[in-house]
């Protein structure tokens, strides 16, 4: 049966405008350039230049009024003004075109490299080798299962399934086997090991003078490589019955090896992503000064071309005018939502930045992290009046130059920890004091979590052994044994 019934419900609706500058709110500088390219590129009403009545903002100032939220006549208006897209003293357009550099700005290019590939460079090797069409076949399948290490990590007995399915050809795992011995002599050495055991020792036999402390590598690679691992020295003097010196050549000539030989080629092959700095921080004489890299805020503008398309059309009474009409009038409403979305995120970044600045200005000043103070989003959220979702937007995948560095801004945050005077710190100072402790300690006794537990509470932090573990293995450094050295 069906029934009417009346109730009030509360919701929150985002406009289009809100949700794409929310987008470009989490863009990084880099992807903001393609962003405003691949814009430009399906919205003929945008282009670049300068539009006199707009200011981009590229410096902070305290006395600026901020609104996170768009203006709402704006959002809902219905009427549509040509006079809002006309400007008649509008300079030269540059289409489809970004350049936000000044003629003096130094252009720094980044270099690409065009050289054969990883598997270019093994199918190359494999070409010279005295194989017929179905053992090259079934060899190129086998370097096509290589990973970027350079290791084999499938099983045989796959790959004999795939290369009958995928390539028709009967193969066996001794056959193989076979043919993974060429690729394993090819270069760098080391390539086609199933593990890491084995990409050492081959790449120990490809020595050419087998002198005593490389056949003595071999032995521990081969016979002793758990020992190895887990740094057990003392049982491998035993073993081989050596002395400290001459375990320490053996040590140091397995450490020269490449765990990784696929990647070291890959490497040369990989372009590198270059940081770009968000923020751009410098201090003059005590005075933090903040600014947006230029790239944040280019200058865009609507075109004027469509608006006086807008403004003939819109004189038209035709059907097929009215239409284009509205096209172009989508066009160019697009065109300023997405300049004043720019706006916006320029003010929301630079009004973020600088309160961040100002929470930890001790730091910034002297770049001394153990003056990092304990700092949440929540504490920036209530020092902006925004929305903590807005300020994880700002703060991931951005960076701010400075004297010291360049810094992702989440690494400024971090939960606190009371001292034993009762002091709030921060984090990161604890793990500032632990990378310390362990950059000093005696290499051949490294120490232990219990001992860093010790000094640190002899420090006034009184932190628990799992957490030293924890901080320990978020700065990536290995447990004492691991650390341990001759």
């Amino acid at each position: 049966m069906l029934r009417q019934i009346q109730s009030q419900k509360l919701l929150q609706k985002l406009s289009p405008q809100q949700i794409q500058l929310m987008k470009l709110l989490q863009l990084p500088t880099i992807a903001l350039e393609q962003r405003i390219k691949e814009e430009m590129e399906i919205n003929p009403a945008l282009e670049e230049g300068v539009d006199t009545d707009d200011e981009p903002a590229d410096e902070f100032d305290n006395d600026e009024e901020f609104d996170d939220t768009t203006n709402d006549d704006e959002n809902q208006r219905e009427d549509f003004s040509i006079s809002d897209y006309m400007d008649d003293d509008e300079g030269a357009s540059y289409k489809l075109k970004v350049n936000n550099t000044s003629p003096d700005e130094e252009r720094k290019e980044i270099p690409f490299s065009v050289g054969v590939t990883f598997q270019d460079m093994l199918e190359s090797q494999l070409g010279m080798k005295d194989l017929d069409d179905r053992e090259y076949q079934i060899a190129l399948h086998l370097i096509g299962n290589l990973d970027d290490d350079g290791y084999l990590r499938r099983e045989l007995s796959s790959i004999v399934d795939d290369i009958a399915f995928s390539q028709n050809i009967t193969t066996t795992e001794i056959e193989l086997n076979e043919l993974l011995k060429v690729i394993q002599d090819f270069e760098p050495a080391g390539i086609g090991a199933r593990d890491l055991q084995e990409c050492l020792l081959i790449q120990l036999r490809k020595i050419e003078v087998q002198t005593m402390i490389v056949e003595l590598a071999t032995e521990v690679v081969e016979k002793q490589m758990d020992e190895f691992s887990k740094k057990h020295y003392d049982k491998i003097s035993k073993k081989l019955e050596i002395d400290d010196e001459t375990l320490k050549e053996v040590i140091q000539e397995i450490l020269k090896l490449n765990p990784r030989p696929g990647n070291s080629m890959a490497d040369g092959q990989k372009s590198h992503q270059q940081v770009i700095a968000d923020f751009m921080m410098v201090n003059e004489d005590g005075q933090l000064i903040l600014t947006l890299n230029s790239r944040n805020s280019p200058d865009l503008k609507v075109s004027k071309e469509y608006s006086q398309m807008l403004e003939e059309y819109s004189k038209s009474k035709d059907k097929s005018s009215k239409e284009a009409s509205m096209f172009v009038k989508q066009k160019l409403e697009g065109a300023k939502w997405f300049i004043d979305a720019l706006q916006q995120r320029s003010y929301t970044l630079l009004y973020t930045m600088n309160a961040i600045m100002e929470y930890q200005k001790e730091y910034f000043l002297t770049g001394d992290e153990t003056l990092l103070k304990p700092m949440i989003l929540k504490d920036i959220a209530e020092k902006v009046n925004l929305d903590i979702s807005t300020i994880s937007r700002v703060a991931n995948s951005k960076y701010v130059q400075t004297a010291f560095g360049t810094f992702l801004l989440k690494s400024f945050f971090s939960e606190s920890l009371s001292t034993d005077s009762g002091e709030e710190v921060s984090t990161r100072e604890v793990k500032k004091i632990l990378e310390d402790c362990i950059a000093a300690e005696n290499k051949k006794k490294p120490l232990t979590d219990d001992k860093l537990t010790k000094i640190l509470k002899e420090k006034g932090y009184n932190i628990a052994r799992r957490t030293i573990a924890k901080y320990r293995e978020q700065l990536d450094i290995p447990v004492a044994r691991l650390r341990k050295e001759l």
